[in-house]
């Protein structure tokens, strides 16, 4: 593989931001931990708390954290678009009122989970050398599929230097092209800064309906979108692999691919049913990727189920490699709680892989909606002189940690319910939030209300 030259290289995480009036409305069809909490009350302040602990407790490991802001909520701008009139209150009552479920739809938290945002290309495998992003389309949720304009305004305030960052309009909105960004995307290197192996998972054939597909649960990620990907961040045949995921598994509840299998440098790390054609295709890997050594750890169904899988979100974890080249799980306390997949953790860190250790957190508010501590993060493997280009002031520190806290206190709620949406006043606490969260974060205007 070719070396990409820096001083210095990073996977640098950026975990999205809980906004406030995060809400549990259980919108995704496929998602089993969505539609089973569709309805209670949630807490935005301690869901928001909960991941500003996760992004400083990394960053006190050692590794270079950043924040995504969230987006607004209700989307009053999309109402507009559909016909609702008047002033902003009253676009609210005649949504809340005449169409309801188009009102949850556009009250939707899930720009939370920013493995989501986008599909990221780091430039050691880029043909121009630059890091690349095209934020994800989202076609398979009305909900989701709001999302994709603000995320892309939101990744270009953050990575705004031409020389280093090239930023793409997300694929066309219909679903053949479903993307559904770095959830279905996995790269593994022998080094951050080195040429990788971009690994795309799909779920369908768009355009060959002959071809495997799941018959209970959508599959969100169509291969043509993954191959669209490829061709705009300018990969090579030669460091690009696509695979398809299991319908079964789909079926099971695995409407994404990082649900049943996540990847780092050089550990591959999934479970036995997460794949078609597994052998071949980790043949294919193992080809592409050279010489160097490459640990697939397979999970097997005797050890761990799909089921307590997707219950405990074993594989929606975080693997990261800490400041001394041993990687580490960020898994969610729900993965402690089961006995099975707690005994399996325990084992898997006595074995010969670069695996070492595994540490749990309280993600709760997040898991209730349907997604762990991956969901939470979109990673981007970046040379120092690239993090130095990056907007320093979404870089977590300690004084960004305070500074955020003290935020949330004043303008989150501690409860909300989705009768609560409705109210106009939360739409006006929302807004100053977010008008505050972008002067902290030097965003400038990302929001539609700004710019109206």
């Amino acid at each position: 593989m070719e070396e990409f030259v820096s001083t210095q290289h990073f996977e640098v995480n950026f975990d999205g931001l809980v906004g406030p009036t995060h809400n549990y409305a259980g919108l995704s069809f496929g998602n089993v931990a969505s539609l089973s909490n569709a309805k209670a009350v949630s807490s935005p302040r301690s869901a928001a708390k909960q991941g500003l602990q996760k992004m400083k407790a990394l960053h006190d490991m050692g590794m270079v954290q950043g924040v995504l802001a969230p987006h607004e909520r209700p989307d009053i701008a999309t109402l507009r678009r559909l016909g609702f009139t008047g002033n902003d209150g009253e676009v609210l009552y005649k949504a809340a009122t005449q169409a309801p479920e188009i009102y949850q739809a556009v009250c939707s938290a899930s720009s939370m989970w920013t493995a989501n945002a986008a599909t990221v290309s780091p430039g050691a495998d880029t043909a121009n050398g630059k890091v690349h992003f095209t934020p994800a389309n989202l076609t398979n949720k009305f909900h989701r599929s709001l999302e994709p304009m603000t995320s892309g305004r939101i990744l270009q305030a953050m990575f705004n230097n031409s020389r280093y960052f090239e930023h793409h309009l997300h694929l066309p909105d219909n679903e053949h092209f479903g993307d559904e960004g770095a959830a279905n995307h996995t790269r593994l290197c022998s080094n951050y800064g080195h040429a990788g192996v971009e690994i795309f998972t799909f779920g369908r054939y768009a355009f060959d309906s002959s071809k495997p597909a799941p018959t209970k649960f959508p599959a969100r990620q169509t291969f043509e979108a993954s191959q669209a990907i490829a061709r705009l961040h300018g990969l090579s045949d030669e460091n690009t692999v696509y695979i398809q995921q299991n319908p079964d598994v789909i079926d099971q509840g695995v409407f994404h691919n990082d649900v049943i299998a996540v990847g780092n440098q050089n550990v591959l790390f999934y479970h036995e049913q997460a794949f078609l054609d597994t052998e071949a295709k980790l043949r294919e890997i193992q080809q592409k990727f050279g010489d160097q050594a490459l640990h697939f750890i397979e999970v097997k169904t005797n050890e761990v189920s799909v089921a307590d899988a997707v219950q405990t979100y074993l594989f929606n974890t975080q693997l990261l490699t800490m400041p001394d080249g041993t990687m580490a799980i960020i898994a969610p306390t729900e993965c402690q709680d089961n006995p099975r997949v707690a005994a399996y953790l325990e084992d898997l860190v006595k074995r010969d892989t670069p695996i070492q250790r595994v540490h749990f957190f309280d993600v709760k508010q997040s898991m209730r909606n349907g997604g762990g501590p991956a969901c939470l993060r979109l990673r981007v493997a970046l040379n120092d002189d690239e993090l130095a280009a990056v907007n320093p002031a979404v870089i977590m520190s300690d004084s960004l940690f305070e500074r955020l806290n003290q935020w949330v206190d004043k303008h989150y709620r501690d409860e909300l319910s989705v009768a609560d949406l409705r109210d106009p006043q939360l739409l006006n606490e929302s807004r100053a939030a977010l008008d505050e969260l972008t002067q902290i974060l030097k965003l400038g205007s990302v929001y539609p209300f700004q710019q109206a």
